[in-house]
């Protein structure tokens, strides 16, 4: 169940559209209808009222002006690796060693000391 402060998928004709976080969920004066503020997780950010049953807060399908859209609860997996796409994998670098391989590792304070002082 999706609640204020959490982070949504808002899918829109079944594909995934952008990300909202649920700033605030106050009761409609209809039963069961809610208002829920979501804050548009884009460039430029932007906040919208919508009024919403319950069942649709927690990810039933509706729709809006004919269109199927649908909130989906986003949560953390604990595997980061869950994320990587199957062609890809996460590569674990050894903090020792920087990674090995051609891998060099820049230190930012001393290009700061040789650069423009």
């Amino acid at each position: 169940m999706a609640t204020e402060n959490d982070v949504v998928l808002i899918y829109f004709e079944d594909n995934p559209l952008t990300f909202a976080r649920i700033e605030k969920i106050s009761p409609d004066i209809k039963k069961d209808w809610y208002h829920a503020k979501l804050l548009f997780l884009q460039v430029p950010p932007q906040v919208v009222t919508w009024i919403l049953r319950d069942a649709y807060i927690n990810g039933e399908e509706f729709t809006m002006d004919g269109k199927r859209v649908r909130l989906e609860k986003v949560v953390c997996p604990e595997d980061p690796e869950k994320f990587a796409a199957p062609e890809q994998t996460i590569k674990k670098i050894d903090p020792k060693t920087g990674g090995g391989g051609d891998a060099k590792v820049i230190s930012l304070s001393d290009l700061k000391k040789n650069g423009d002082s």
